[in-house]
């Protein structure tokens, strides 16, 4: 299944623009920073987290430079100990494979049961880079299309100060 596809129809049936970048598989983002480097907008990285239990999962957009304190943004969610989500759960939840996490997952997401956040730190940027469910791609889109996006897609995107 072409998981990119299904993220190219959506937008352009949202009449969302974008600038898309091919490249050679990129599995960090420094890596994928070198591929496109000199194009303006933030480099973000996106996180697929999980309470102890499995039974809440978060989505976190931040700027890929900036480190995620687990147990300050454990407090923004109420819960106790949060964790990186495991490759399975990954999958289980959007059909990725790890080092793809981004926002164009939720398209997968049939259950609907995953919070997405925003570092408040780049919510003013006009644009970020996400791999776009493949990591031999890199999509530029403006910051008010993604939540446009995630929005029609069915989530809300908080944005949180941490």
């Amino acid at each position: 299944m072409n998981l990119y596809k299904k993220v190219e129809e959506t937008l352009a049936s949202l009449g969302i623009p974008f600038e898309l970048v091919e490249h050679e598989p990129a599995l960090t983002t420094e890596q994928a920073d070198r591929f496109i480097e000199g194009i303006e907008g933030v480099r973000t990285k996106t996180m697929f987290l999980t309470n102890k239990k499995k039974t809440a999962y978060y989505l976190l957009i931040m700027d890929d430079h900036k480190r995620l304190d687990m147990e300050a943004f454990g407090e923004i969610v109420g819960s106790k100990r949060i964790k990186m989500a495991s490759s399975d759960s990954l999958y289980e939840k959007m059909m990725l494979p790890p080092g793809v996490v981004s926002p164009f997952g939720l398209l997968y997401n049939d259950d609907r049961d995953i919070s997405v956040f925003i570092d408040k730190e780049i919510i003013d940027e006009d644009r970020m880079s996400f791999h776009p469910n493949t990591n031999e791609k890199t999509i530029f889109i403006k910051t008010t299309d993604l939540l446009k996006f995630i929005e029609a897609i069915g989530y809300e995107a908080k944005v949180i100060e941490f």
